[in-house]
């Protein structure tokens, strides 16, 4: 193969090369990839919103999937762009990095893909069409096969002068999206309401033509402060009035809002451009370091803290804070694993100044709330300091020695964390069938005696009195709380195998909710698994079928022929599982099904883990009635 040549060399051009290599300019094609071509094209109607033109969006899912965005901003310009040579909307569609938000003053500052949206989704669409409302004047041109002009912008009619606006509407081509081309309106419901609290005072209305009233309109006058309230809605505050701060620096804007309420856990969310930063940066770290500094010169001040005392950790002053950061960049620059950090080096002063100024206004003007606030870390820091001495008892020893003292943890023999698994299995009599059943090279068992510590009621100094919860932090070997590190996990893949019954199932939730709370790196990771045994084992001669499921039992059935005398079985429990049932149905590599968990959305997953797991009943209440015509088999 020694006939490379510069005629190997292929120049892709124009909106080819999008085609070739969709997944560099919208990440994948899978379903993600196709809700990102919504969100380019709603990114330019929020853009016009943010520049003061326009306060109303539509968005409608067609019967077809199709989707039409509509805005009551400026209107694209319709004249001649002079780069080009192409009319300024043609331009916009068929020209990669074409637009205005690199520096030519019609924005200020702008989110999504820098420029290279409106063509992306063209190119990657089996047809778009472009109206514009602009002067007293319509305008329209189609594209197709793949971002095509049909043919020249065209003025197909007149409006009311004070009428403008664009609307974009597209279907995306199959060709590319070969997984999925039917779009999930829980998915877009979510993006477009965040929007709305992230951008106050604009109305976004969703609706879905495939189902007949279907739809949604979001506007929040309050904005983020609106955001805090509905994140907050099934907890407890400890403050009634939600802490908001505003400023600019430099024409970087800064927004901030906050609440504490009762829980144990932190969730602090920020934003750039209304792009979720989901691994911090400058803006979430200034914002951070000047929420401890105020606290604990306010403590001080005010002899809540004594100067014996130990200073208020940044986690002891986060401990049941719900807040919000929305920054306005007009250049942001993004870094991190999924460039979604922000790292202007000059917004962490600018941060720290405006949510210092505003909090310790707060705290001096409401002497109650601010008691309340301190009083809370306070307690969270002692907290801490009894959990640092209850972790040190917790701390692996070199051999495991701690947990096999206790003849807990049936160990692998494998050191390679790689290729090695531990499953924690729901009660002794299943954990004696899975040590026997397992592969003892790669797979680890720790039998679970009884349900663990609900630790959404808990904070981290009382889940390590709990005994199980200290063996499966001893047998992992990360650590917990401050002294966490991932890089120490001993296995690839942690399995919960419990019953497939309401105590299991509970069994299971428990130890979700743990390691979502106290090891949530893990589950970020993808290293958490569930395992799936079969409900069912089908006979025929010497065959034996495992089933999941009855969908699964009825469509095996209906491939054997009619004169097959077969006999369907319901299958025991794990603890009534022999060895060999266990590996053959649950445990083999090479047979098992696992499902892996994720959290795709933090959001969302602290939601339901705080109306499961918390304090409060009436959200549980109304969860479980929401969703009790989808429950199959229930065990009562």
């Amino acid at each position: 193969m020694n006939n490379y040549s510069d005629n190997d060399i292929q120049v892709l051009e124009g909106l080819e090369a999008v085609r070739k290599r969709p997944g560099m300019y919208i990440g994948t094609t899978s379903e993600k990839g196709l809700h990102h071509l919504v969100w380019e094209i709603v990114d330019n109607a929020i853009d016009e919103a943010l520049a003061g033109y326009c306060d109303d969006i539509e968005v409608i899912v067609g019967k077809e999937n199709t989707i039409t965005v509509k805005d009551d901003g400026r209107g694209m310009p319709t004249g001649i762009n002079s780069k080009t040579g192409l009319s300024t909307i043609e331009t916009i569609f068929t020209v990669l990095h074409a637009g205005g938000k690199f520096g030519g003053g019609g924005y200020k500052v702008s989110g999504g893909l820098h420029g290279v949206g409106a063509s992306v989704v063209n190119a990657l669409s089996t047809w778009l069409e472009v109206t514009v409302y602009r002067e007293g004047k319509i305008f329209y041109q189609r594209f197709e096969n793949g971002g095509h002009p049909v043919s020249e912008l065209k003025e197909i009619g007149e409006c009311d002068i004070n009428r403008t606006g664009t609307t974009v509407k597209f279907k995306a081509d199959p060709e590319i999206f070969t997984e999925t081309t039917i779009y999930n309106y829980e998915t877009l419901a979510k993006r477009l309401q965040e929007l709305a609290f992230l951008n106050k005072g604009i109305r976004i209305m969703l609706l879905d033509e495939r189902e007949e009233g279907r739809k949604n309109e979001f506007l929040y006058n309050g904005g983020i402060i609106e955001y805090v309230e509905m994140l907050n809605k099934n907890k407890t505050p400890i403050h009634d009035e939600i802490i908001y701060f505003e400023g600019t620096e430099d024409n970087i804007e800064l927004e901030v809002a906050l609440q504490y309420n009762d829980s144990y856990n932190a969730n602090v969310y920020s934003f750039t451009n209304n792009i979720n930063t989901y691994e911090g940066g400058t803006h979430e770290d200034g914002v951070k370091l000047a929420l401890t500094r105020v606290i604990n010169n306010y403590a001080r001040n005010s002899k809540l803290l004594k100067e014996k005392d130990e200073a208020l950790s940044g986690e002891d002053c986060r401990e049941g804070l719900t807040m919000i950061i929305s920054c306005k960049h007009p250049n942001p620059q993004f870094e991190g694993q999924t460039k979604t950090k922000l790292g202007n080096s000059e917004v962490r002063k600018i941060a720290n100044d405006i949510f210092s100024k505003g909090f310790e206004r707060f705290l001096m003007e409401n002497p109650q709330d601010a008691r309340n606030i301190i009083e809370k870390c306070m307690t969270a820091s002692r907290a801490r300091i009894a959990a640092k001495k209850a972790r040190e008892a917790t701390r692996r020893k070199g051999d495991l020695d701690v947990t096999n003292f206790f003849g807990k943890l049936a160990d692998c023999k494998s050191k390679d964390a790689s290729i090695s698994e531990i499953f924690l299995v729901e009660g002794d009599s299943a954990g004696g069938s899975a040590i026997k059943g397992r592969d003892s090279m790669t797979q680890a068992i720790l039998p679970l005696r009884g349900k663990i510590l609900n630790v959404e009621k808990a904070r981290l100094d009382r889940a390590l009195s709990n005994e199980e919860i200290r063996t499966i932090i001893t047998a992992f070997g990360t650590g917990i709380g401050e002294e966490f590190n991932l890089d120490k996990l001993r296995y690839n893949k942690i399995i919960i195998m419990t019953d497939a019954d309401v105590d299991g199932s509970h069994i299971r939730v428990l130890l979700l909710t743990l390691f979502y709370r106290f090891f949530r790196p893990i589950v970020e990771a993808g290293h958490v698994y569930a395992a799936q045994p079969p409900l069912f084992a089908i006979r025929h001669g010497k065959t034996i079928k495992y089933v999941l499921d009855e969908k699964e039992r009825d469509e095996y059935i209906s491939t054997l022929s009619s004169n097959t005398k077969y006999e369907i079985a319901r299958m025991k429990g794990l603890g009534e599982m022999n060895a060999e049932e266990l590996n053959e149905t649950t445990m083999d590599i090479n047979k098992r099904i696992l499902r892996q968990i994720t959290v795709d959305d933090a959001m969302a997953a602290d939601d339901i883990f705080n109306k499961l797991m918390g304090e409060e009943v009436e959200p549980r209440r109304e969860f479980i009635e929401q969703n009790a015509t989808y429950v199959e088999n229930l065990d009562i």
